[in-house]
């Protein structure tokens, strides 16, 4: 793990990855820092990998959060769900959408440089009268 990213994850509460883990060392080191929630990329095809879900929908204080790899298979309309909160990789392309009043994020890659992509992550706050979320670019 990148030591920008470590340093930046510092002091969260729960780490939230969208898949694309890459190895499970990935998982143990962001472990060392909180609780890790986690879904399967299509990268992440080995034998350990297996034992994460495709997706996660997790109740977080006031706010429902589904978390999932490709926002393309998201198979529901979350406003119509009671879903606050959507979290995606697939694409590493760092986005912050609010879309009929749900907050959707992808946090990027802050793994391995992905095509030209910024490597960076994201800080989500819930602690307010709306879900926060800061994308953080992290140095190559």
């Amino acid at each position: 793990m990148r030591e920008s990213a470590r340093q930046a994850l510092a002091g969260c509460e729960l780490i939230l990855h969208a898949g694309d883990i890459g190895d499970a060392a990935v998982l143990d080191s962001l472990s060392a820092l909180a609780p890790v929630m986690a879904v399967r990329g299509n990268n992440d095809t080995d034998h350990w990998a297996s034992t994460q879900a495709d997706c996660r929908c997790l109740q977080l204080g006031a706010w429902r959060l589904h978390l999932l790899h490709d926002l393309k298979t998201l198979g529901f309309a979350p406003s119509a769900a009671g879903v606050n909160i959507v979290v995606t990789g697939h694409t590493h392309r760092p986005k912050i959408e609010w879309r009929e009043n749900v907050l959707y994020l992808n946090p990027g890659s802050a793994g391995p440089r992905r095509f030209s992509l910024p490597i960076s992550l994201a800080l989500l706050r819930l602690d307010g009268p709306a879900p926060q979320a800061e994308l953080i670019t992290l140095p190559a």
